[in-house]
């Protein structure tokens, strides 16, 4: 019986999962890795760590079946997209920590960019809104802050990766810098439309061609890995950012489909098919996973902070144990006796794109409790995905009729019970949260023959539990409007 190992980095943990045929997850190994936080609202990963944790789950999740390289099929890759990896060609080493996609340092290039008018043509290229979050003003900001590194580039000594092509050069020796489509896409250096990176981008942020990774269909044999690595070559033939996988993994294959994944932010994708959306309602139009050249595409509404505000409550506050507790918290109280917590640590996301807003809690008293707080921090995450989904329903035309949801909040019952509340529509949740991990799965098992085709894959998705709305129209509305002024609050600290 052979498996498709399914190598998930994300943004706090790597995992390695093996999939059956059936999409059964068979086995699994997780690791955390540091967060580093350097400065205010500045976020670093060591890459090195990155590859090592990897490589360590990768030869656990092998060890817990008792498999060699000839039991896995295929590797499929996804990764927290954005994060900036800057290399030398010759030793392999970063020449400097990773700069992760939470981070807002290059806030004043994109400020700049915005000011000199050219946030209308990034957007008619890339069809990303202009702002730190991408790659794009990251590799600038490392080649003009790390010494000798402009010089470098300029000499083709140094590469650039996303956390896909990194985890590709190291697995296969450093034969291999690609990237895909959808990893491409969220640079603000790709043409979304010509499929080509773009000269004038590269121009604009001073970055030289020789840097970037060749760009190639999500599901497509990149290489094999290194001999050494696992005891044999194994077909690396899958990679995709996270979001997208996820999209692929619940199935969303038509027009219309859409999912929501509660991971460390929040991401609510929907596939448009062959046609890109320009949105008007503060979205993005990205590329969608896809098993061939002819590629599919997405709008994409972008939540910084959802899983992290509960481990802020777990981590920096200490007022939960346990992610898992933050259930028990929020069943024990009513409602949030008035209070909201918009966990705008990182600025807003989608669709209000503000750099400098800052989290806040508001509207408390003095009955506000611990219970009240924790409440009000999960359904923060509820908020920020209805208020996505109104801007997609905008955009595109269609009402949301029905949501699908992965990642790992999506566990909890009270939030996905309070997510059908504010959406007045179903909410579904399939038997495998691991999405993302399965995306990458069938991309890389459909490149190589593992599954025949989408059927194969239709056909193993099953639903978990579907949560229905109850909630009265007048007591939904009431707490949006409530919201909606939290919102305001955040923005307003942003403010010169």
């Amino acid at each position: 019986m052979q498996y498709i190992m399914s190598l998930d980095q994300g943004t706090t943990s790597s995992r390695c999962i093996l999939f059956d045929k059936s999409g059964n997850i068979c086995s699994v190994v997780n690791k955390e890795f540091r967060q580093i936080f350097p400065h205010p609202g500045w976020v670093e990963h060591d890459a090195n760590e990155i590859w090592d944790t990897t490589y360590e789950v990768a030869h656990a999740a092998m060890a817990k079946l008792n498999v060699s390289a000839k039991d896995i099929a295929a590797i499929g890759i996804t990764n927290q997209r954005e994060t900036t990896i800057v290399w030398d060609k010759e030793t392999g080493e970063p020449i400097a920590n990773a700069i992760v996609w939470q981070c807002r340092r290059t806030s004043d290039i994109i400020d700049q960019l915005v000011k000199d008018g050219h946030a209308d043509e990034i957007r008619a290229k890339t069809g990303l809104i202009p702002d730190a979050y991408f790659s794009g003003s990251k590799i600038q900001w490392l080649l003009d802050n790390v010494p000798g590194a402009r010089r470098r580039a300029a000499a083709g000594k140094l590469l650039f990766g996303t956390v896909d092509t990194w985890l590709i050069w190291k697995l296969t020796g450093g034969r291999v810098h690609v990237t895909d489509y959808t990893n491409a896409s969220r640079t603000m250096l790709f043409n979304i439309h010509t499929l080509q990176w773009d000269e004038d981008l590269l121009k604009l942020l001073n970055i030289p061609a020789s840097m970037l990774p060749d760009v190639k269909p999500s599901s497509y044999i990149y290489g094999k890995s290194d001999f050494e690595m696992f005891g044999g070559e194994i077909p690396i033939a899958g990679a995709a950012g996270d979001q997208q996988c996820a999209l692929f993994g619940q199935c969303c294959f038509e027009p219309g489909t859409m999912k929501n994944t509660y991971g460390t932010g929040c991401f609510l994708l929907m596939n448009t098919g062959t046609t890109p959306v320009e949105s008007k309602n503060g979205l993005v139009t990205t590329i969608a996973a896809s098993t061939s050249d002819q590629v599919n595409y997405a709008l994409e509404g972008s939540i910084f902070i959802a899983g992290a505000a509960i481990q802020w409550l777990r981590d920096e506050l200490g007022v939960i144990t346990s992610a898992k507790e933050s259930q028990e918290f929020a069943l024990k109280v009513p409602d949030t006796a008035g209070g909201y917590v918009v966990p705008a640590f990182t600025g807003l996301g989608a669709p209000f794109w503000s750099q400098r807003a800052r989290g806040c809690v508001v509207g408390i008293t003095r009955g506000f409790s611990r219970a009240h707080l924790v409440r009000a921090t999960l359904e923060s995450l509820a908020y920020q995905t209805h208020d996505i989904a109104r801007a997609m329903e905008r955009d595109s035309g269609i009402p949301i009729a029905e949501l699908k949801v992965d990642g790992g909040a999506s566990a909890n019952n009270f939030l996905m019970q309070f997510q059908a509340d504010l959406l007045g529509a179903d909410v579904y949740r399939p038997r495998c949260i691991e999405t993302t991990g399965l995306g990458a799965a069938y991309l890389a098992g459909l490149a190589v023959g593992y599954w025949e085709n989408l059927d194969d894959i239709r056909a193993n998705w099953a639903i978990d539990k579907t949560f229905h709305p109850t909630m009265e129209e007048a007591r939904r509305k009431a707490l949006i409007k409530g919201w909606d002024k939290a919102v305001k609050c955040a923005l307003l600290w942003g403010e010169e």
